[in-house]
């Protein structure tokens, strides 16, 4: 299954957590599937996100690309799918 696939299922089965800060309060406290980076996100939160244990997949798009996956109209560096 590739990043873009994995996105939307876990979005249609409420499971994805969009955002920087609502992704690393989600890290900090359970054990994520997957945490999804978009290409381009900024330098601090990709340190923070790669310094954690949860498995990091890259997204070869940009921020603006991840955004338009989760059918959000802004971008989006982040997404964290949760654990089942």
């Amino acid at each position: 299954m590739n990043i873009e696939e994995m996105i939307r299922k876990a979005i249609k089965e409420n499971r994805a957590i969009i955002g920087f800060r609502e992704s690393l309060k989600y890290i900090r406290n359970y054990n994520p599937e997957a945490v999804i980076l978009a290409k381009n996100a900024p330098e601090r939160i990709k340190k923070i996100i790669l310094n954690s244990n949860a498995n990091v997949l890259i997204f070869e798009g940009s921020s603006k690309d991840l955004g338009t996956i989760c059918g959000r109209p802004h971008p989006i560096s982040t997404i964290v799918i949760k654990g089942s």
